[in-house]
């Protein structure tokens, strides 16, 4: 039933659909799931191409066997808010991420930095949260430094910490412009060697163009709203007046 485990059966259903290369909107609704559900489900288990009805319901099984409540030392939860929802928010957003191509470890931690009202971890906190070893810790956030989507400083008990924030994003935001612009150099250079009046020259040269231009419009679109972001609000009170 909605809103319940997929069964052994849906499972199925949706090895099928993804053979019959449905989207993932046209298996859930035909399952009459939320299309988060089929999306969580597939990437938590292979992904669209390697994903089997059997093997993901067994690996689903164990998950629910092993399950542990959260220990004691666990980040304890802000009066008011909904553990349940917040978890089950925690695992969308993860499936997001990974959806946009971040390892699942990844994008594990970058969802408990985006999700932690400090917006900053140490490794420790962080493979005390999500249960995995030191190791895994350190291999996702060099991987997540390497996409400028994480930083580190150093607290005063000289810990590392690893944390998210406004200008972080600006500098991924350029990350990929510069990244863009070496495709952009390749491309034209493939126009020099292949010769400017061939088809092929012409293809690389309008992908040159495409990417010239996006890179030019996203960093000066992230220039502007990092300008308007760290811009604070005016004094609705207006200056003080002398008395």
């Amino acid at each position: 039933m909605p809103g319940g485990r997929l069964t052994q059966q849906e499972r199925h259903q949706i090895a099928v659909g993804l053979a019959d290369s449905l989207a993932y909107a046209e298996i859930a609704r035909r399952l009459g799931r939320p299309t988060s559900t089929i999306t969580r489900e597939v990437m938590r288990n292979g992904g669209p191409n390697a994903y089997r009805a059997d093997l993901a319901h067994r690996a689903t099984e164990r998950r629910a066997h092993r399950r542990r409540p959260a220990t004691p030392s666990a980040a304890p939860p802000v009066l008011g808010r909904n553990a349940e929802a917040i978890a089950e928010y925690e695992e969308n957003l993860t499936t997001v991420l990974m959806a946009s191509g971040l390892p699942k470890m990844s994008a594990r931690v970058l969802t408990c930095l985006f999700t932690t009202d400090a917006g900053s971890l140490t490794a420790a906190e962080l493979a005390q949260r999500l249960q995995v070893s030191p190791a895994s810790i350190s291999k996702a956030i060099a991987f997540l430094e390497s996409q400028s989507l994480v930083r580190r400083q150093r607290d005063e008990r000289r810990r590392d910490r690893y944390l998210v924030d406004d200008e972080l994003f600006y500098q991924a935001t350029l990350a990929s412009a510069r990244a863009n612009d070496q495709l952009v150099r390749a491309a034209r250079q493939g126009v020099a060697i292949l010769g400017p009046h061939t088809r092929a020259a012409a293809r690389l040269e309008n992908i040159a163009r495409f990417l010239d231009f996006i890179s030019e419009s996203i960093t000066r679109a992230a220039t502007q709203v990092r300008e308007v972001l760290h811009t604070g609000p005016a004094d609705p009170a207006g200056p003080a007046r002398a008395e």
